[in-house]
């Protein structure tokens, strides 16, 4: 009896010596929440006024700008609200979960939906109580260029698991859960293109976005004080290996349309 007792004894001290070494870790405090941001899109509709149906779409689309330019504000592609369940997003932090302060400047990370707008919608809508099948975007651009705004922009949107941003300061993650690894999500804003048909499966690539999405994304961003070179893909950021989205993407067709706006144009040097 008491040789048992001592063997149990010695090896309760050696799992406390073990874990002395390296503790799990745990939030120092609570993370203080972030309220308001300043340069992403605002939340359409938050003052109380209507999103009409089909706000601006034909117009967005056939406004003729000198220089083939494409349409300012306050033209719009059609807006549509698609409020997330609140399961899938969160709170912004202002400290991460060892409770030091967080200074990242926003980013804007791309995606793709790999199936239709509406289920990557219903998905969104659905309660997932369980951290790990939490998922959503800030925004998603349907195939016609209607742009659905689905988590606020002051909120976290669950967009990349596993990631960092390597920008030109080095790399950018931030821990806001000691059981995941850290991400990007805490500054990033999400936007996703929704996939056409020949893209729902796992291929390198398909036929691309259309003409709708790259004018009504160009105009999203255009609404961000983003800078191009923290404009990314969620391949970019992943650190899993296992993302390839958005696929098909042309970023300098993007980037081309987005400095056509007075906001955005390259200074000549």
């Amino acid at each position: 009896m008491t040789r048992s007792w001592l063997v149990g004894l010695c090896s309760c001290l050696l799992v406390l010596a073990l874990g002395l070494g390296n503790p799990p870790l745990r939030a120092a405090a609570p993370l203080q929440p972030l309220s308001t941001v300043v340069g992403l899109p605002d939340w359409p509709g938050r003052d109380g006024t209507e999103i009409a149906p089909d706000q601006g779409r034909e117009s967005f689309m056939n406004a003729q700008v000198p220089g083939g330019g494409v349409p300012s504000p306050p033209v719009a592609p059609r807006l549509v609200q698609a409020l997330a369940h609140s399961s899938n997003y969160g709170d912004r932090f202002l400290t991460d979960a060892r409770g030091e302060p967080v200074h990242n400047e926003f980013i804007v990370v791309l995606h793709e939906t790999v199936a239709s707008a509406q289920s990557a919608l219903n998905l969104f809508r659905t309660a997932h109580p369980r951290d790990q099948d939490q998922v959503s975007y800030h925004s998603l651009i349907g195939r016609d260029g209607t742009i659905y705004y689905i988590v606020p922009p002051e909120k976290r949107a669950f967009g990349a698991g596993n990631s960092v941003f390597d920008g030109p300061e080095g790399p950018e993650t931030v821990l806001t859960n000691p059981s995941f690894p850290p991400s990007v999500n805490n500054f990033a804003y999400h936007v996703s293109l929704e996939t056409p048909r020949d893209g729902f499966n796992n291929r390198l690539r398909h036929s691309g976005y259309t003409r709708a999405q790259y004018y009504s994304l160009a105009w999203l961003l255009a609404q961000t004080t983003v800078p191009d070179h923290r404009i990314t893909t969620h391949q970019a950021v992943d650190r899993s290996g296992t993302r390839r989205d958005p696929r098909s993407f042309n970023l300098q067709r993007c980037l081309t349309l987005l400095r056509r706006y007075p906001s955005r144009a390259v200074p000549v040097s």
